[in-house]
């Protein structure tokens, strides 16, 4: 009920700013960009959805495989933080343009440059939240199950993974949050299909209630992502038995 009264505030305010600005070439209203939304909903956007979803989920999955595990080793010995912390800065610190023309350069216009850019861009957030979470780990009770001869097994379920679980729900939370933006952003400048292409044909035709109408459905995708995560991370809570 809160979600849908932010929902109609969030309209009436765009209604008002329409009344401010009432130019279709700057801030279309919100019932011609829907009527324009209704019209998009076409096979060749439906096409283009699915094109940036996978897209998305594979450089989601890219981080998760290669951040987490780096991060965890990077958590657990101190020789091995020290000596990969200065190259993930660096990847960090690169601009997003830099990393564009570099997969530009290398691969053209096509579905590889949008999933680099995105891996490239959050696999530092994975990397330094994983590793953060494995220092907190209580390293006086690492000793005494070490004393006690506890399996390591249930060491790392029970102990690494309780205390990496917040760090690895933030890792996911902030990655939802700019996977799609970041996906969107590459297509737009060197994709060959998805959502960001239509977004970058729709600009070309000076076409804004277009723009505005792709860019809901961007949202929704963003929101729909959102909630499936939560679902996702409860069942992981309940797994290894942390709730």
């Amino acid at each position: 009920m809160k979600s849908l009264l932010g929902i109609v505030v969030f309209v009436m305010i765009w209604q008002l700013l329409h009344l401010l600005f009432p130019s279709s070439l700057v801030l279309p209203s919100p019932f011609e960009t829907f009527v324009t939304l209704t019209r998009v909903m076409s096979r060749v956007t439906l096409l283009a959805i699915l094109s940036t979803l996978w897209k998305g989920l594979l450089a989601m999955s890219l981080v998760i495989l290669v951040g987490l595990p780096l991060g965890f080793l990077m958590g657990i010995n101190e020789s091995v933080y020290e000596f990969l912390r200065p190259i993930v800065t660096v990847v960090q610190v690169i601009p997003v343009v830099s990393w564009l023309a570099v997969v530009i350069f290398l691969w053209g216009i096509g579905w590889k440059g949008p999933v680099v850019i995105t891996f490239l861009a959050l696999l530092p957030i994975a990397v330094f939240n994983t590793a953060s979470g494995v220092k907190s780990v209580d390293r006086r009770l690492l000793e005494v199950m070490r004393v006690y001869r506890v399996p390591k097994g249930k060491v790392f379920r029970y102990v690494y993974l309780g205390s990496l679980l917040p760090f690895v729900v933030s890792i996911l939370d902030v990655c939802v949050g700019n996977v799609w933006k970041t996906i969107l952003m590459a297509e737009f400048l060197c994709g060959n299909s998805g959502l960001g292409v239509l977004i970058s044909w729709a600009r070309q035709y000076v076409d804004v209630p277009r723009v505005y109408a792709l860019t809901i459905l961007a949202v929704a995708l963003g929101i729909a992502s959102e909630r499936i995560l939560r679902v996702f991370t409860k069942r992981m809570r309940e797994r290894w038995g942390l709730y």
